[in-house]
């Protein structure tokens, strides 16, 4: 399960280490680790990582098939957690260490920035693949986080990309080697720590309005395909 680790002003948000999927405890526990950081004061930042095979393999669909009659409040508890990290009042970084997938994909794209590991492992949206649409809420914050060209491909076609080819069509920041991940997130978390406060999430909060407004939005479709 999620656990949360201090190191200065720079919380770290550790994930777990295995698929690291969407489970509705799994779901809780960031939600709860992420209290701890909104409610202390002071200067601080936030780095999301995991350890392993997976940063995160996305939506735990087994549980979902399991609970259909879940399913709405399942989705809405997701776009709530994109919500909250894009909105969060202090600079967020994503350290992806291995594959990020799907929802695992968009929670990156909700952090302000990202360091991928640059030799192995995948940065991919495979909706089109196993045939999941995504909801308005998804798309919106995709389409707002990365470029329209690179959007478009990773929507449409699925595209695995890897940390150096992710950098280059700008949907991770920084691509790096495996023992670097973790070290270059929390530099950059550390050298922004100053930062938190109302000023920046007032700043999130007007800059991605339309984003998370879609994510809160109730009306969604009944089904996923």
């Amino acid at each position: 399960m999620p656990t949360l680790d201090r190191h200065g002003d720079v919380f770290v948000l550790h994930i777990g280490d295995t698929e690291n999927r969407f489970h509705p405890d799994w779901i809780a526990a960031v939600n709860t680790a992420l209290d701890e950081v909104e409610n202390t004061e002071g200067p601080r930042a936030l780095v999301t990582a995991a350890t392993g095979k997976f940063f995160s393999n996305g939506l735990d669909l087994e549980w979902l098939m399991a609970h259909p009659e879940q399913r709405r409040d399942y989705v809405l508890s997701v776009h709530r957690l994109f919500a909250r990290v894009l909105s969060l009042p202090l600079v967020t970084v994503a350290a992806l260490q291995g594959h990020t997938f799907a929802a695992g994909a968009m929670l990156s794209l909700a952090h302000d920035f990202r360091v991928m590991r640059a030799d192995r492992g995948f940065w991919c949206l495979p909706e089109a693949d196993i045939h999941i649409p995504f909801t308005p809420g998804m798309s919106a914050l995709i389409q707002a986080r990365l470029t329209p060209q690179t959007a478009h491909e990773a929507m449409v076609t699925a595209r695995r990309y890897g940390g150096r080819d992710a950098q280059a069509a700008g949907i991770v920041d920084h691509a790096v080697a495996e023992d670097a991940v973790r070290t270059t997130a929390v530099d950059l978390a550390a050298a922004a720590t100053t930062k938190a406060g109302p000023t920046v999430g007032t700043i999130k909060a007007r800059m991605y309005g339309p984003v998370l407004d879609a994510l809160a939005d109730t009306d969604i479709p009944l089904t996923l395909s």
